[in-house]
């Protein structure tokens, strides 16, 4: 199964970290998608460290990175700076998708 996490807001880093390890400990597919508020979690080094576990893919808007002031530097190469696009395609490809 693959499983969609939209984060729009900057409220839920402990869930958002929860929910992707028991889904990839249980053989999951995880897609995270961070925009508007969502992008302030780009700055917690435990929410960026999730990019290192196989299995798991991460993206971010680039324009609400610049909406909000938040640097680009020090996020993983692993996490791609994208658009909208990107929460499209996590839209279409995944099985379930959950809004943080």
């Amino acid at each position: 199964m693959k499983l969609g996490i939209l984060v729009n807001t900057d409220r839920h880093a402990k869930d958002l970290i929860g929910l992707s390890k028991a889904a990839l400990s249980r053989g999951h597919e995880v897609i995270v998608f961070f925009m508007d508020a969502g992008v302030k979690l780009l700055s917690n080094a435990k929410v960026k460290s999730l990019c290192k576990n196989s299995g798991i893919s991460m993206s971010f808007c680039d324009y609400t990175t610049q909406k909000n002031g938040i640097s680009k530097e020090g996020i993983c190469d692993k996490i791609v700076c994208g658009s909208q696009y990107d929460n499209a395609t996590m839209n279409h490809v995944a099985d379930r998708v959950i809004v943080l």
